[in-house]
This record gives C-alpha cells, sequence and structure tokens, in this order.
C-alpha cells in the first residue's frame, strides 16, 4: 500500500469511528485507545503490512452487523385504543414472532439479566467472566452445557441466523458483539434480544411469549411468570410449557432465589412467586377485529396497529353480530357484518368485518365492511337533503307516486301500490322508489353523481349515463364505509354547528378513522361556506328519518322502539340481495348489512327485517357507554327560516292555499308556490262550477284542491276526502275557458314503443291499458286504430291481443272528453 493511500484510509476510519461515536451519549460510549495513536505509530515502527491488516479488520468490524440485523418475517397484531390485543395473524415463516413490545415489565428485565448475564450493564460485549463459568461448567459435566455468551453476544447471533456453535462462530458472535455496543445503548440491545429470543415451539420473542402463556402483555406480568419467561430461551427445545414440568419448576424456583438473593424481590416475594402454576398449553390468541387487522396488514405490512377499537364495544358487538346470524342462517343468509363509528372523534369503535366462526363455505375471509354492495334505497336520504339545499323541495312538498315509464327505465315501488301523490318526509320514511326517481330527474343524475364523488363514493366509478336514473334505487355499488362516512359528516356538522359558530369543516364527511393515533378535532379548519348540503337541510333529512314505525316486506307496518332518537334508513337491493341499516344519534353512527358475501339472494331479506333489529340492539348496547354527547341535535336555526307553506300541499303557499307557517331550510324559500289550489264558484250544493255571470246564484268560493288525473286516481285511494273538482255548469257552456282533460292514460303513459312480455311457457301475453278517471262513475269508450274495442266503468282497463307495427288508442267518456295515444309494438 501507498503512503498516501495508507493515510488516506487511516483519516477516513478515524473519522467513521469518531462520527459513530458522537451520534451516542458519552455515558454510552466504551473506553478505547485512541485509534488515530495506534496507526501512527504502526506506521511509525514500519510495519505496514500489519497496519494494512489492522486496516482490513478495522473496516469489517465497522460494517459486520447485518442491514437490517433482523430480516424474519413478523406477525402482526391489533390492538384496541387502550393498547389490549384484539387479533393476532402469526407471520409467514410460521412463526409467533411479534413486534417489540412497546413496554416491558421491570420484572421481566430484571428476571433476564439475574438469569441469562448478570454482568450485561458493565462489559462491552464480552464477559471474560462468563467465559471462565462456562469453561468450568463445561469441565464439570464433561460436555458443553454453557457456552459463556453474554445477551449482546445472543443478539448477534441471532442476527447472524443462529449458525451452528462452532469456535469461530464464537469468536465471530463475539466480534459483532462489541460493534453491537458501538452501535447501540443495553437498552436497545436487551429490547433485541427480548423481541427475538426463541420461547419455545414457535414462539419468538417476550410480546409473543406473554400473550401465548399468559394471556398478557408482557408489561402486566408477574415475578412468578416473569421468571418462567426468562428461563425458556437458554432451553427452548427442551423446557416447553405442557412438558418437562418439574424441570421447567425448578429452573423458575432456583431463578426467583437468585433474585430474592440479589434484593431484586424479598424473601417473602420469592416464596409467593413458588405458589403460582406453571403455564399450560399456550392460549389460543384473541380473533376480535381480524378483518380490520387483515385490512392493515395488507394496505400497510406486518407490525403493530394501535386501533381506535373499543376493546368492550368490540366483543359485545361481535356476540351481537354472532346471534343476529344465527337467527338468519334457517333462510340461507349466512354473512352480516357491522360498523360504529363515534361522533365526537370520528373513529371507528366496532369493526366486524363479517359473521364470527363461519364455515369456509361462506366466505369467512371477505371483509363485507369495504366490498362493493347495491345499497337499494340507502341514497334517498342524500337526494332528499341535496333537493332541499338546492330549492326544489320542502320536507312536506307533494311528490308525485304512480306507476310511470322512463325510456328503457320502468320503476315500482316495492309493495307495487301508488299513493298518486305524497309528502317528501313521508315518502323518504317509508322508502318509496318512484316519488324519488322523479325527484332525481328534477334534481339532475349528472349533479348526483358528483356530489357522489364529492363525498368519497369511489364505486361509483362509471360515468352518470351509465347509472341513469337508477342510481337512486340502487344502480351502483357503495361499501358500508362509504355510507357510514356520510352519515358521520351530517352528525358532526349537526352536533357542532353552534360550537363552530355556523361553520362547516370539510373533514367531516372524511371517511371514519380507524387508528387511534389519527384525530380530527371538530373545531379546527373550519369555513363558513358548507358542501353540498347545509346543516338546515341535514336537520331536517335526520328529522324525516326518526320515524320508528317502517313498512316491512309484506307491507305491513313494523314499529321498532328505541329510548334516543334514531335517523335510521333502511335499504334492500334488487333480488333480495343485501339488506341494509344506517342510523346515527349525537353521539354514534351504526352501519349493519345482512346477505350473502356471493350474491345469492334470498326472499324476506329486507332491511327492515335482516338488518334493522341487529341496528337497534347495537344502539342499546351503546346505551351502557356514556357519553358527553346530547340526546338529540339542536335545531340550527341559523340555518333555517319561518315561511308559509299550503297545509294540503305542502309547497309554499300560494294566494288561493290553506296557509300554515313552517321551518324549512334556508334555500327551500325558492321551492315552488303550490300548482294545486285554484279559486273556482260553485252552486250551493258544490256539484258544479259557475261564473258570476252564468249559472245558478248565489256563486259560493271554493280554494279546490286539484291534482293530475292519474295522480287523482290512486291519491283518491289513500285519501277518500279527496273530490274532482266538478264540472262546469251546462248554462256556463264551455267556449270561455279550456276545461282540463277529467282523463289521463295511465298505460301507455305518453307516445312511444310497447313491448310485449312473455309468460313462463313462452307465449306473448296481450297488452294491459288502463286509464284514470276524475268521474268514477262514467262509462269509457274504447277504440283501437279506429275499430270499438268496449267500454268500461269504475275501472276502466282492457287486456287487449295487439299486433305488431304502429296502432292509434282512442277513449271517449260519455261527456264527450277525448284522449289518444299513438304507440308502436315491435
Amino acid at each position: 500500500m501507498k503512503e498516501g493511500t495508507a493515510s488516506v484510509l487511516t483519516s477516513k476510519v478515524t473519522a467513521r469511528y469518531h462520527k459513530l461515536t458522537a451520534q451516542r451519549p458519552k455515558s454510552q460510549i466504551r473506553t478505547f485507545n485512541p485509534v488515530r495513536k495506534r496507526l501512527q505509530w504502526l506506521w511509525q515502527k514500519g510495519r505496514k503490512p500489519a497496519l494494512v491488516v489492522f486496516l482490513v479488520l478495522f473496516v469489517w468490524w465497522l460494517f459486520c452487523l447485518p442491514k437490517p440485523l433482523f430480516r424474519a418475517p413478523l406477525a402482526t397484531e391489533l390492538l384496541s385504543s387502550d393498547g389490549e390485543l384484539l387479533s393476532a395473524r402469526i407471520a409467514a415463516d410460521g412463526q409467533w414472532r411479534m413486534p417489540a413490545a412497546d413496554s416491558v415489565s421491570p420484572k421481566l428485565i430484571a428476571a433476564v439479566i439475574n438469569y441469562e448475564d448478570k454482568t450485561f450493564r458493565s462489559h462491552w460485549g464480552i464477559s471474560a467472566r462468563g467465559f471462565v463459568r462456562a469453561l468450568l461448567d463445561n469441565w464439570s459435566a464433561g460436555r458443553v452445557v454453557s457456552g459463556g455468551s453474554t445477551l449482546t453476544m445472543q443478539v448477534a447471533r441471532m442476527a447472524r441466523g443462529n449458525k451452528a456453535r462452532t469456535l469461530v462462530q464464537k469468536v465471530l458472535e463475539a466480534t459483532v458483539a462489541t460493534r453491537l455496543e458501538a452501535g447501540y445503548s443495553k437498552d436497545e440491545i436487551l429490547r433485541l434480544w427480548l423481541a427475538n429470543a426463541p420461547f419455545g415451539g414457535n414462539v419468538v420473542g417476550a410480546e409473543a411469549a406473554a400473550r401465548r402463556y399468559y394471556g398478557r402483555s408482557p408489561a402486566a406480568l408477574s415475578w412468578a411468570e416473569a421468571a418462567t419467561l426468562a428461563v425458556l430461551p437458554n432451553s427452548p427445545a427442551l423446557i416447553h410449557p405442557g412438558r418437562s414440568r418439574e424441570e421447567l419448576r425448578f429452573k423458575r424456583n432456583r431463578l426467583l432465589d437468585d433474585l430474592a438473593r440479589s434484593e431484586e424481590i424479598s424473601s417473602a416475594e420469592a416464596g409467593l412467586a413458588k405458589l403460582e402454576p406453571l403455564p399450560d398449553d399456550p392460549h389460543p390468541l384473541p380473533r376480535a377485529g381480524e378483518h380490520l387487522l387483515e385490512r392493515l396488514r395488507q394496505a400497510h405490512g406486518p407490525g403493530r396497529y394501535r386501533s381506535s377499537l373499543h376493546a368492550g364495544l368490540q366483543t359485545e358487538i361481535t356476540e351481537l353480530v354472532r346471534r343476529h346470524q344465527s337467527l338468519l342462517a334457517g333462510n340461507q343468509v349466512h354473512n352480516t357484518a357491522a360498523m360504529v363509528t363515534e361522533v365526537a372523534t370520528g373513529k371507528v369503535v366496532a369493526y366486524v368485518g363479517n359473521s364470527p366462526d363461519l364455515a369456509p363455505a361462506f366466505a369467512p375471509d371477505v371483509d363485507i365492511i369495504t366490498a362493493p354492495r347495491s345499497p337499494g334505497s340507502l341514497l334517498k336520504p342524500m337526494l332528499y337533503a341535496l333537493a332541499q339545499e338546492d330549492g326544489k323541495l320542502t320536507p312536506r312538498g307533494l311528490l308525485a307516486d304512480i306507476p310511470t315509464r322512463f325510456d328503457n327505465f320502468q320503476p315500482a315501488n316495492f309493495y307495487q301500490n301508488y299513493d298518486g301523490a305524497i309528502r317528501a318526509n313521508e315518502a323518504l320514511a317509508r322508502s318509496l322508489n318512484i316519488p324519488f326517481v322523479y325527484l332525481l330527474q328534477d334534481y339532475g343524475v349528472p349533479r348526483f353523481h358528483a356530489v357522489m364523488r364529492d363525498y368519497g363514493f369511489e364505486q361509483i366509478n362509471q360515468p352518470s349515463g351509465h347509472y341513469g336514473l337508477s342510481l337512486i334505487l340502487g344502480g351502483g355499488e357503495i361499501t358500508m364505509e362509504e355510507i357510514n362516512g356520510w352519515f358521520l359528516g351530517m352528525a358532526r356538522q349537526l352536533r357542532y354547528f353552534y360550537d363552530r359558530q355556523g361553520q362547516y369543516q370539510s373533514s367531516d364527511f372524511d371517511r371514519p378513522t380507524l387508528l387511534d393515533s389519527r384525530t380530527r378535532p371538530p373545531l379546527q379548519e373550519l369555513s363558513p361556506t358548507p358542501g353540498a348540503i347545509g346543516a338546515g337541510s341535514a336537520y331536517l333529512t335526520f328529522e324525516a328519518l326518526t320515524e320508528l314505525t317502517r313498512p316491512d316486506d309484506t307491507g305491513a307496518a313494523r314499529r321498532f322502539t328505541s329510548r334516543r332518537r334514531i335517523a335510521w334508513k333502511t335499504g334492500t337491493s334488487f333480488g333480495f340481495r343485501d339488506a341494509w341499516a344506517v342510523g346515527s344519534t349525537p353521539a354514534y353512527v351504526v352501519s349493519v348489512w345482512s346477505g350473502n358475501a356471493d350474491g345469492e339472494g334470498r326472499e324476506g331479506l329486507v332491511g327492515v327485517r335482516a338488518a334493522a333489529p341487529l341496528m337497534f340492539n347495537i344502539f342499546r348496547a351503546l346505551e351502557e357507554h356514556s357519553t358527553e354527547a346530547p340526546a338529540w341535535f339542536e335545531p340550527p336555526w341559523d340555518d333555517m327560516v319561518e315561511t308559509t307553506i299550503c297545509s294540503v300541499s305542502g309547497h309554499l303557499a300560494g294566494p288561493d292555499c290553506p296557509p300554515e307557517d313552517q321551518w324549512v331550510a334556508s334555500n327551500s324559500e325558492r321551492s315552488k308556490v303550490c300548482p294545486h289550489h285554484k279559486k273556482i264558484f260553485t252552486n250551493e250544493a258544490a256539484t258544479f262550477r259557475v261564473r258570476l255571470d252564468c249559472g245558478p246564484t248565489p256563486a259560493t268560493p271554493h280554494n279546490w284542491f286539484v291534482l293530475p288525473a292519474r295522480q287523482a286516481f290512486y291519491y283518491r285511494q289513500q285519501h277518500p276526502e279527496y273530490q274532482p273538482m266538478p264540472p262546469l255548469h251546462p248554462d256556463c257552456g264551455s267556449g270561455h275557458e279550456v276545461a282540463q282533460s277529467p282523463m289521463q292514460f295511465i298505460y301507455p303513459y305518453k307516445n312511444g314503443v310497447l313491448s310485449p312480455v312473455k309468460n313462463w311457457k313462452g307465449e306473448t301475453e296481450p297488452i294491459f291499458f288502463e286509464l284514470a278517471h276524475q268521474d268514477k262513475e262514467t262509462t269509457v269508450f274504447w277504440h283501437l286504430d279506429g275499430n270499438y274495442l268496449g267500454e268500461t266503468t269504475l275501472f276502466h282497463s282492457l287486456t287487449v291481443d295487439v299486433e305488431k307495427g304502429r296502432h292509434l288508442l282512442t277513449v271517449v267518456d260519455k261527456a264527450g272528453n277525448r284522449l289518444e295515444r299513438r304507440f308502436t309494438v315491435n
């Protein structure tokens, strides 16, 4: 080696050493003879070969530690918010090798040091005393019974893969141990040993050993438990809980005596500790929240995750899910999931991704909480709130509820009956389909689609035209986590409306938080502008959802009970594949789903029967967990206005409406004025309309409530008090006003193409024509293409075999009113 090269290498090595030691506290730095002086002495004495060898060895020593120290795969742990183990997943190599414990009992540390390496705190990685003791023990036994390794040397051996115990390997371990001492503190080395030492069977590390053998954290061990664990790594294959009981007891008790002699514990404590039993077979690890554990493991890799889950609630709600699913199993419904989120923090406190203890055939590993599913009617509250915010709706405004067809989409109510016209809040509580299809048509599918995307519904990933009007009836897919987050956002902006002085927090609608370290303070990053839905619309939406009586799958009313007010909504997907229930109070949001993970539908699988009962049971369980939340949301008066509405139609009152004062969302002041009340004059018996210049006198004024004929036909069936507007008196003629037609087609509602259906035999069924007439006593005469078909009274419907091609359907009532409908049969 050239002189210049050696000098440069000497300087670099010396700089590397000083940089290494400068990074650690002085109290942890081992004292070595100055490297520079040694190198200079060797060079001055002309011992260049020795210097080269020394430099090579020193460089090897600097870089001899594996990077990383330990490459073995780790198990995954899921902890509750207070640190309790909820679930664990074994490492990829089949070992229970958990991440290093966050905290370890001082008792275990004292026991390990006393048993394995009494001079651990004072040596530099090698203990001469230990080597001498090992030589004497081996000489006395006539075989190798002790290796004399320090704790640091044991860490070095484990880091190098537990290679065969030969003299060469021992020297290498001793050298690596000194490097460990130079780069790590004593506490760090001890932590490495506790995380990687073998404790029998496939248990590696103190964390796994404490969990498996004692069912608790290593921070909570007793003296007897700590002593038992401390003696296991010395002979993990021989001394295993469940076998060699007496030898294990002897070693444990001897260690307890040593601890007493070293005054770590008193003799009395040692005596009491000896009375404790040895562990039996390894404890099964808990399995609560295992779907969340797997979700975190897949997203972030193995490790320890301190979740936001509440241990007691998680256990309790898992049991409620188990019981509920057992009731559904008779109908071949196998999967149920539930999620509970705390409104104040936005954190998930219970996460049951699937029914526990399912047979493999029923997809037990599927996490329903993140699985895309059809929401059925769950999105109706969102549209209801958006329509109010957009000024298109008041809570009691009438929506059409009549059979209809939109191009190729023909929605129907779940119970196949119709109200003609129904208040919006009642339509939401009863989850009627057709009124909300009309409402979505008015609001706009592209706008609704965009709002859903803004709220984080990532499964709605196709253009709005792909879904069309079916989007409001479950034509897209969502996840439980997404709908839970939307209800959470609504609840948070209502609960903190006044604390925020009428401002909003956009993060209210973020996904619920799964990890305990992530917080969502309710009073930070505020904005005066709401998102798509303001507090007034949100409050009136939740108010509409508090009705406890809902129709079941037969249409019969089913009443639920609750001590607290709950804003809740159910959903049922097409084909009875998904049953949902989501509810909110100021304290919690609860989401429930029941069905089959493989998508198989089952008759009777509807939200009210298959999901709502579990949701209410969960809310009852939550009542036992006190919170500071109010009983209900305070009305956000600052985002609402008191206005005059029509007491009959619910729309803003017109001049001819019976008025009533009502609080509505601020923007609802811009909604439409009631179109259904007309001022007319009648004769005294109110059997004919008259004018002031004709007809019998005196003329009596009326503000008459009038619905379109199709709506009136169904509305009268639910409201017998409804009376159609009387006809014009014969003395008044008809030339001075165009009377509204008293009849309307129900099917076909408008001109277009009709597609006949086929029965189960493959035969084409006749086409069913239907008409609504305001006068239930009248007779209607039917004609097709100029050919007389027949007449009807009371119920105006005909079934006709119609050939392919274009046709003209004509109806005339006995008063001469006429309607035509042109259609094509394909």
